[in-house]
């Protein structure tokens, strides 16, 4: 710890150059009048004591703080850890620091980080907890922050949006199923607590079902690998749900089904079949591999990055952008 370099003060450079503290400030910032020689001999102090201007201090003098608060679910999901990924990249192109506000599959929480979010004094913000209702976000905005919000629409000045078009994608899957032949009836496995997208699928998949007039079953699951594999593995094990074609809302879900079904000596995808909505990697790395639906969501991170950047400098055009979901089929359901 002896090592460590105490850190250099505006003070001391302002001491050491012989000059005032505006002057100092004058020169960091880049605003207001210096001479040329002044501007010289602060800069050289600058480098010489090495002193870095405090952000805070800066945020100050110019009335932004280079900073962006993503609101986002647990990122112990890998699609929220690709989005992440994507947002990251971006603000370290576009030379913005990033603060994490975390929730945890609660609104009163959600809403309790767009409090932090407002206090936090950021210059915009890109929010995706779909836990969040359009009253909440118009919170934010109506504190002039740029906003974007991910897969949740919202309209105003100061706010875009990106929409992700898992409903639709599933109700063409389905009608799609059922016309080439499929004749296994569908479960929807519902998680409470897992947000607005899967409850728009959960309503499609019920809407398009009776449309058809296919039967259909809504199952509660628990939002665990663990506990949804041991489940279905006594179920199996007793002779039930066989000859079905399960949608899952995510990758971990989906292989906690078809694991329970191999290990209780069902065969996949002839006697039960196995959709994943929000496919990852990981829908490659399972045996058999899973049809799921994918968007690239490091891409959707780079855009809304993007995005929020366009909307700061005033330059945004297209105010709301639509990602579709890409089937991807894979082993847990049959080629028809």
């Amino acid at each position: 710890m002896q090592n460590l370099k105490d850190r250099v003060t505006i003070y001391q450079v302002a001491q050491a150059s012989g000059v005032s503290l505006a002057t100092v400030s004058r020169v960091i910032n880049k605003r207001g009048s210096v001479t040329e020689a002044t501007r010289k001999k602060v800069e050289a102090t600058i480098a010489s004591l090495g002193y870095k201007p405090s952000g805070l201090a800066q945020a100050l003098a110019t009335n932004r703080t280079t900073n962006i608060g993503v609101v986002i679910p647990s990122a112990n999901y890998v699609y929220i850890a690709n989005m992440l990924s994507g947002i990251t990249e971006v603000a370290r192109e576009k030379n913005y620091c990033l603060t994490l506000f975390s929730t945890s599959h609660s609104r009163e929480e959600a809403i309790s980080m767009i409090e932090k979010v407002i206090t936090t004094h950021v210059d915009g913000a890109i929010i995706f907890d779909d836990q969040l209702g359009p009253e909440d976000i118009n919170k934010i905005t109506s504190y002039n922050i740029p906003t974007v919000v991910v897969d949740n629409k919202i309209s105003g000045d100061r706010v875009c949006d990106i929409h992700f078009s898992y409903d639709a994608a599933m109700k063409n899957f389905i009608m799609d199923y059922y016309a080439k032949g499929g004749d296994k009836p569908m479960t929807f496995l519902h998680a409470h607590n897992t947000g607005r997208l899967l409850s728009r699928c959960e309503k499609m998949f019920i809407k398009t079902h009776e449309e058809l007039g296919r039967p259909y079953h809504v199952m509660n699951c628990s939002d665990s690998y663990t506990h949804t594999y041991n489940e279905f593995f006594e179920s199996f094990k007793s002779g039930n749900s066989k000859d079905t074609f399960y949608i899952c809302y995510r990758d971990s879900i989906a292989a906690a089904v078809e694991n329970a079904a191999m290990d209780a000596g069902l065969n996949v995808p002839q006697d039960i079949e196995v959709l994943s909505l929000v496919g990852t990697k990981y829908a490659y790395i399972v045996r058999p591999t899973l049809t799921a639906m994918h968007i690239d969501m490091q891409e959707a991170g780079k855009r809304a990055m993007y995005m929020l950047t366009d909307l700061l400098n005033q330059e945004l055009v297209e105010k709301t952008s639509r990602l579709e979901p890409r089937l991807v089929l894979g082993q847990s359901t049959i080629k028809r």
